[in-house]
């Protein structure tokens, strides 16, 4: 029995979209929460829902094959769904953000007519900065032969009548927000200050685009794309240009969802569908503004609506300020971000680049920052004469050009660069150093539950840890070794690892031996507990192993923040499990899986989603916490989160959101909690 994965993915988007009923958020990050819901939405249309779709229309045979087969009617629930979320998206909206605004002296035109005042100011934006940008195509003409909307780009539908005629000729206005930002703001009225999309000023000025003709109506419209890239052989010499020629395709892949204003006549929707290759069943009435996920860049007009600035923890100092080699053959470091700054591991990387000693440096990047300080440490390592050996996935979604960018620029300044494959996917995030000391030489090893990018982990949640025990980097040593001479995973790999469990060698092996530890404690009267920190649970090989144990009386609690297939709360299969959410400032984004408690509990932290690309077709990283300290720590970010009652939420067996709740009247925020309990450790 599993919940549907996309059913799922919608269930935690709507959670994310609640934030913005919170009162007691500022409102601005309220705003963000709907940028992010609206964002999450259009990747989910790119991606999974095309997929969705295609599998409904194979027959019941072949997807009874699947390793989990897809529901029927799954497509009309998750219209139903969408539309649901996106109706409460425009309630949330209209009945409380605009209003709110307002009351704080901010008029934000939403479907509004222009005041008077405004209306000279809006044609003068229009001719001296949007005008330069438009670009009106006529509908079914010859010019229009070779026309495609773009992927996740707004357009208007301007449908107008020469004087004196019935023939309606159909126009599509191009809204450039590529080009230019899509809130201007205008002069302030009697205390207001006010803002206008860019849609309303074109809709404004669409007489003096088509002079002379009677306008009818004007409807916006978008278009979602197929965004995934496949490759048949993608592990050849050729590889970056051939992602670049998929990513450029990308924009005029096939429509996975049409989108259109409310209102717009039947007739018209069905000439534009014809027009544009869409189906019926991708086919979505919305709102009059699309690509909501612009609020991100709403203007701030002055005002302080966002999150109290947050300081990170300088931790450790030495590793900041001093030689962060000394500091690790002393002791292992763990860092929990962003609670505690991200400086150590840039200045691990910095300081590897120009030590004399360091004779070697490996590294997996999967998503890198735009201006990747890393990976620039690489570059000056390279050119400072180390062998520095980068795994790298060109196909790290929605990054895929970033990636090929740097890819570029590492390969000119000497880095050898291995490209992730087919049979060898590398999703891990561990670094490797060879330093030259005294007779021999010493490894110094990082291991991260998330990407080697500092943008992100401003505000992602993920561990570090720096280490320099022999058992621990000796397997990564021997991982590194494996990745560079191999294309491909023989049935029974060679391999073997203690410390380390590796997707693809030991992981799953591991991970059962443990659960199965737990359930025998259950059954021979001792607690059995388990505790894990992903952000999706989807193979049902691990759900079906925790409705073993479920069963066998160990007590499960699960932290998955986002698609989750296991069903807690089923009499007699799942009684034990229970699953919880946390959707708060910081996106939860670690992975934590702890088995027993106090003194003899085991604990790792790693890279790796229980999902059936992670343990079956990745090589993901996670590392045995033996530090007890570090054990320490785990266990009571862990329980914290657990014991969260302000953003916390269960999911029940049937799919809902359910509030945490508190006890008495204490309220706890996992995260509040977290920075003062990690600030006091300082």
């Amino acid at each position: 029995m599993f919940f549907n994965r996309d059913l799922s993915w919608l269930a935690f988007n709507q959670l994310v979209l609640k934030q913005a009923e919170r009162t007691d958020l500022p409102l601005f990050e309220r705003m963000k929460f709907m940028a992010i819901f609206s964002s999450n939405l259009d990747e989910f249309f790119h991606v999974r829902y095309p997929e969705v779709v295609a599998i409904s229309k194979l027959d019941s045979k072949t997807i009874q094959k699947m390793i989990i087969p897809q529901q029927p009617g799954v497509v009309n629930r998750i219209q139903e769904t969408v539309n649901e979320h996106l109706q409460t998206f425009g309630s949330i909206l209209n009945s409380m953000i605009i209003p709110e605004l307002k009351t704080h002296g901010i008029t934000m035109y939403y479907n509004d007519k222009i005041r008077k005042e405004h209306e000279e100011e809006v044609r003068e934006i229009f001719h001296t900065e949007v005008l330069s940008f438009i670009q009106p195509i006529r509908l079914g003409s010859a010019t229009a032969y070779h026309f495609i909307p773009e992927n996740n780009k707004p357009y208007l539908v301007v449908s107008s009548r020469e004087k004196d005629s019935e023939l309606l000729r159909h126009d599509v206005v191009n809204i450039p927000t590529a080009k230019l930002k899509r809130f201007y703001e205008l002069s302030s009225i009697e205390g207001q200050q006010y803002v206008i999309f860019i849609d309303d000023i074109i809709r404004f000025n669409i007489p003096r685009l088509f002079p002379g003709v009677k306008v009818d109506s004007v409807y916006s419209i978008k278009l979602n794309r197929d965004a995934d890239i496949n490759l048949n052989d993608e592990y050849s010499p050729d590889i970056l240009d051939r992602v670049e020629k998929k990513l450029a395709k990308r924009n005029i892949a096939p429509p996975s969802r049409f989108l259109f204003e409310t209102g717009m006549p039947l007739r018209l929707r069905m000439f534009l569908a014809a027009l544009f290759n869409v189906e019926q069943e991708d086919m979505f009435e919305g709102g009059k503004y699309h690509n909501l996920s612009d609020l991100m860049s709403f203007p701030s007009l002055g005002k302080p609506f966002y999150f109290t600035p947050f300081k990170p923890i300088v931790f450790p100092k030495e590793a900041v300020r001093g030689d962060v080699f000394n500091l690790m053959l002393k002791k292992d470091v763990l860092l929990h971000l962003p609670y505690q700054s991200y400086a150590p591991v840039l200045s691990f990387f910095n300081q590897a680049a120009v030590d004399m000693h360091v004779t070697e440096m490996y590294i997996t990047l999967y998503r890198v920052a735009a201006e990747s300080h890393i990976v620039n440490a690489l570059i000056s390592a390279a050119r400072n004469g180390k062998k520095v050996t980068c795994f790298i996935e060109l196909k790290a979604r929605f990054d895929e050009a970033n990636n090929i960018r740097w890819s570029r620029i590492m390969k000119e300044a000497g880095i050898k660069l291995i490209y992730s494959s087919p049979a060898i996917k590398v999703h891990s995030k561990v670094g490797l150093v060879k330093r030259k000391e005294g007779k021999g030489y010493q490894l110094y090893g990082v291991i991260s539950t998330g990407n080697f990018n500092e943008s992100t982990a401003k505000f992602y949640t993920d561990h570090v840890l720096f280490t320099t025990a022999a058992s621990v980097v000796d397997e990564l040593q021997t991982l590194f070794n494996f990745l560079k001479k191999h294309t491909a995973i023989a049935q029974k790999p060679v391999l073997h690892f203690n410390e380390l469990l590796v997707a693809r060698f030991n992981m799953k092996d591991e991970l059962e031996r443990h659960i199965r530890v737990e359930m025998e404690k259950a059954q021979t009267g001792s607690r059995g507990l388990i505790r894990i920190k992903v952000n999706n649970l989807e193979d049902p090989w691990i759900i079906h192993l925790l409705y073993k144990a479920s069963r066998a009386g160990v007590e499960v609690q699960l932290l998955v923040r986002s698609v989750c297939c296991l069903i807690p709360g089923i009499p007699g299969k799942s009684d034990n499990i229970k699953v919880k959410r946390i959707v708060d400032r910081f996106l939860e984004h670690s992975r934590i899986f702890i088995f027993g408690t106090g003194k003899e509990a085991t604990v790792y932290i790693g890279s790796a989603d229980l999902m059936i690309r992670n343990l079956r077709n990745r090589i993901e990283v996670a590392v045995r916490l033996n530090n007890p300290t570090f054990r320490k720590d785990m266990e009571h970010y862990f329980n914290l989160q657990w014991k969260d009652n302000t953003q916390g939420m269960y999911i029940n067996r049937n799919l809902m959101n359910v509030p945490v709740e508190g006890q008495g009247n204490k309220t706890l925020n996992a995260q509040e909690e977290i920075y003062k309990y990690l600030s006091a450790k300082k």
